[in-house]
């Protein structure tokens, strides 16, 4: 019963999806490229599925042979704007998973903004 519900659903995000990737390919979305390597992850709408291990795993790969940072929208933080998360900082000012992050590798650049 369920697969005849979601497999209709599966359908249209599937053309969702290809009508975006169009709009890319016909210059009507642009996308921004950066003079310095990125890897965004994950998807700001959803929680859970495992993005800050994620971050981290991809952290410890690369933080001793690159420069690495990191950079968050600090969900459920007291504060606004950009910060830079310290080993001092609080969860109120940067949130619980970017403080996390810069408590298991305190030698790379950790910051958070909603605006990301």
């Amino acid at each position: 019963m369920k697969n005849l519900f979601l497999y209709p659903l599966s359908w249209i995000y599937g053309f969702v999806v290809y009508l975006r990737n169009q709009m890319y390919d016909l210059g009507i979305f642009r996308s921004t490229e950066f003079d310095v390597p990125v890897i965004s992850i994950g998807n700001i709408t959803v929680g859970g599925t495992g993005k800050t291990p994620h971050v981290e795993y991809l952290v410890k790969l690369l933080h001793e042979k690159y420069e690495v940072a990191t950079l968050s929208r600090g969900y459920k933080r007291k504060t606004k704007g950009f910060r830079i998360v310290e080993t001092t900082s609080t969860v109120a000012e940067v949130g619980d998973e970017p403080l996390q992050i810069k408590n298991r590798y305190p030698e790379i650049t950790v910051s958070v903004c909603e605006n990301v």
